[in-house]
């Protein structure tokens, strides 16, 4: 199989706890054909000091944003910097498997996949959960369940488009952009293999679930622009799935 060439999309802002291992992460994996490139959204911390420390390796690019423009900025500056066929996403405070890449990039390539992404794995104090990938998912089904996890997403740039970019939101952001492309006619499809840690950090944005919900039903309705009931319909289901996913 052809070695496609796999960008990796990683903002960082603040990130020094974690960014290093997010990088061995992918210096550990099995698939070499890769380019890992991170923009620091104007760090305030040593973020970008650590991650000069790694470029030595020519796969490790790192920009950086001289002010705080948000997570979208971010990721979009990051992609259009990318030369890979395959967009593959890690955020600074998470992990990858050994074999992510390896494993993830012929599931999408054997099958001739647009839009695919993994089990994960959160890593909690009372042990960690598996959050399975279900086969498949088009629209209504992950408006009800959005189980696709940003770091265990990928995109087939070949297919869906070079001029792909993430939704300019600062919150929500990879919700809203796999939405649009579900709402566009593609169907995501799931690998059940985990092969992401997915680390919940307790002051990250995605830890506050309810101010995490309200802004999700304010993107269903003003992004998506879902009709009150249709929103309510998969609100309810977004709320069921997440508090299962993460708490039981």
């Amino acid at each position: 199989m052809e070695k496609k060439l796999v960008s990796v999309i990683t903002p960082a802002y603040n990130a020094e706890k974690y960014i290093a291992d997010a990088i061995e992460s992918v210096l550990r994996q099995t698939y070499t054909n890769w380019e890992m490139i991170i923009v620091d959204d104007g760090s305030g911390d040593t973020t970008g000091e650590i991650v000069k420390r790694y470029t030595n390796d020519s796969r490790i690019i790192y920009h950086r944003l001289e002010k705080n423009s948000g997570v979208a900025v971010a990721m979009n500056t990051a992609i259009e910097s990318a030369h890979g066929s395959l967009l593959a996403f890690l955020d600074a405070d998470d992990l990858w498997k050994p074999e992510k890449l390896q494993k993830h990039v012929a599931f999408t390539l054997k099958n001739d996949y647009a839009f695919t992404f993994s089990a994960y794995e959160i890593i909690r104090e009372k042990g960690n959960k598996v959050v399975h990938a279900p086969k498949s998912q088009n629209y209504s089904q992950y408006m009800r369940n959005t189980v696709i996890g940003t770091s265990a997403a990928m995109l087939n740039l070949d297919k869906i488009g070079h001029d792909f970019r993430m939704v300019n939101l600062r919150k929500d952001l990879d919700s809203m952009t796999w939405a649009k492309l579900l709402r566009s006619g593609y169907t995501a499809y799931g690998l059940d293999k985990s092969l992401v840690y997915y680390r919940k950090v307790e002051t990250s944005i995605s830890n506050d679930k309810w101010k995490a919900a309200v802004n999700h039903w304010e993107n269903c309705r003003k992004v998506e622009k879902l009709p009150f009931f249709k929103c309510l319909f998969y609100f309810i289901g977004y709320c069921f799935n997440a508090l299962k996913k993460h708490y039981f």
